[in-house]
């Protein structure tokens, strides 16, 4: 017996007008840890932390204003509506992809004018965000968002997903896979993954941004195909494009640092 929920509680705790939501609470814990894990990796290679509180500050900023602005460009009609609720981030409406994008605009800048190396900087921040979308995900668990196609309790059960997730997943009279579930599993195996990478010998420059290009390139575009609420252009859904592109970025990086290696010789 799972309890059927229509309508999940967005909020950890209200106090008359004042109202802390899940959603940003759990935005706000994936940047604290992958803030903590972008200082361990700076230590290892000897970078300036004083320069990385800077970089984390800034980047936090640009990456929360970029994944909005591509969230809202893609729903302008209602936005244009109500400007207003374009303020709203903690109702949800945050794309990773603007974000990532936004990211390495203000990566390329930041890291020119501070003369530092753009990909010794983006490995150092990889492990960092595969983990914090593994933890933000939950966040559109609590505003029943991010889910996939309609499905039935007993097929979720033999999935072993947990009965609170089945009950928040039951959703105007129907039970849809949770996806958001599913992409923070996958993300969390892939941070598992570049985690241990990095820790090998024959890891070198560009490999943990080549990684994380490709994995999270191939979980999204996987979850996208389940995703009722895909950001579209025309019939085709934006996020797999851009997934596409990512895994593409990502051999290409894989190229460049073992010809690079093999010049150097």
């Amino acid at each position: 017996f799972v309890e059927r929920c229509e309508k999940m509680n967005q909020n950890i705790i209200t106090l008359g007008m004042i109202e802390i939501r899940w959603y940003s609470v759990l935005i706000l814990i994936a940047v604290m840890i992958g803030a903590l894990i972008i200082f361990y990796g700076a230590k290892r290679k000897q970078i300036d932390t004083r320069l990385i509180s800077d970089l984390i500050f800034y980047l936090i900023i640009t990456v929360i204003i970029g994944a909005r602005i591509y969230y809202v460009l893609f729903n302008l009609d209602y936005y244009l509506k109500y400007p207003i609720d374009i303020i709203k981030i903690w109702e949800g409406g945050l794309a990773i992809h603007g974000g990532i994008i936004a990211g390495i605009i203000f990566l390329y800048y930041y890291c020119k004018k501070k003369k530092i190396d753009l990909l010794t900087i983006t490995d150092i921040i990889a492990p960092a965000l595969i983990l914090g979308q593994a933890i933000g995900r939950w966040g559109n668990f609590f505003n029943q968002e991010a889910y996939g196609s309609i499905t039935t309790y007993e097929a979720l059960k033999h999935l072993h997903i947990p009965n609170f997730i089945i009950s928040g997943m039951y959703i105007n009279h129907s039970y849809w896979h949770p996806t958001f579930f599913y992409e923070s599993i996958m993300c969390l195996i892939g941070f598992i993954i570049i985690f241990i990478y990095c820790n090998i010998k024959k890891c070198r420059k560009g490999h943990l941004t080549a990684l994380y290009f490709i994995i999270y390139g191939i979980i999204r575009f996987f979850i996208e195909s389940m995703r009722q609420d895909s950001l579209m252009i025309g019939s085709i859904k934006m996020a797999q494009i851009v997934s596409i592109i990512m895994i593409l970025i990502g051999i290409g990086i894989f190229i460049y640092s073992f010809k690079k290696e093999k010049y150097d010789k």
